[in-house]
């Protein structure tokens, strides 16, 4: 399996959940990864794991919040692979789960930043790289709650964060489209992460309920379609917001 053979790929948030297996099945398909996250402990095991399946990783600790980090994700994909292919800018947060009038303003900015600031950070650095490659593949994790009718209570900071992924995905579509990058985000319903209430029965169950399945995904059911929209396969696919969400929105919505 090598859809991704001769590519490189920058993935964030790659520690746990979706980015860590984002990362794995990127390496298993041929590309060499750049890997990031806060967490330089995992982000070790990470490209361990990969190594140890003969493929090749990096890894790059750090927080998406910052410039500085962007920058060097790229500067390491150029100077260690040669340049950049693909972008899967994944890491975000919950964040606090507040009223609007309860709300703290570094509350707010801590999700936005964190979930929509980063995404502005990591196409500015991205962007040129992929232009020097003659083309790529840019990609973003929004969320079913950013795009569905039914609201969550407590939920307006995370809900707008990801909202704003949707239209960022689709105004750099057709900046970039004639340049020959395609944008596209991933928006995943329950899936068992970090963030997921996996260690509770009765809140699992509730969440589980929620989706049309019946049942929350595994971070590599959503890796999956993320590889697709990154490979060749997709290759007339950009502005897209792709529900990997089980039938939750249609169930809410």
């Amino acid at each position: 399996m090598n859809t991704l053979a001769g590519k490189v790929a920058i993935v964030t948030g790659a520690s746990s959940g979706i980015g860590r297996a984002t990362a794995k099945l990127f390496a298993a398909e041929g590309a060499a990864v750049v890997a990031a996250a806060r967490r330089q402990a995992e982000l070790d095991r990470l490209v361990v794991e990969i190594a140890e399946a003969g493929r090749t990783a990096v890894a790059l600790a750090g927080d998406v919040k910052d410039e500085a980090l962007a920058a060097a994700l790229v500067e390491t994909a150029v100077e260690r692979f040669g340049g950049l292919d693909i972008a899967f800018n994944n890491a975000g947060i919950m964040g606090a789960m507040w009223p609007v009038p309860e709300m703290r303003l570094g509350d707010w900015h801590a999700t936005i930043d964190t979930n929509l600031t980063s995404a502005f950070l990591g196409a500015k650095y991205q962007v040129p790289a992929m232009l020097a490659r003659g083309g790529g593949s840019l990609l973003f994790t929004s969320s079913f709650v950013g795009h569905t009718a039914a609201g969550l209570p407590g939920m307006a900071a995370y809900a707008a964060s990801k909202a704003g992924l949707i239209g960022f995905t689709k105004a750099l579509a057709a900046e970039l489209g004639p340049r020959g990058i395609r944008v596209n985000a991933i928006l995943p319903g329950g899936t068992a992460t970090d963030m997921a209430p996996t260690d509770d029965p009765e809140a699992r169950a509730f969440v589980e309920n929620l989706h049309a399945l019946k049942r929350i995904a595994e971070p590599e059911e959503i890796a999956r379609p993320v590889l697709h929209l990154a490979s060749e396969a997709a290759s007339f696919i950009t502005g897209t917001a792709l529900l990997v969400d089980g039938g939750v929105s249609i169930n809410l919505g």
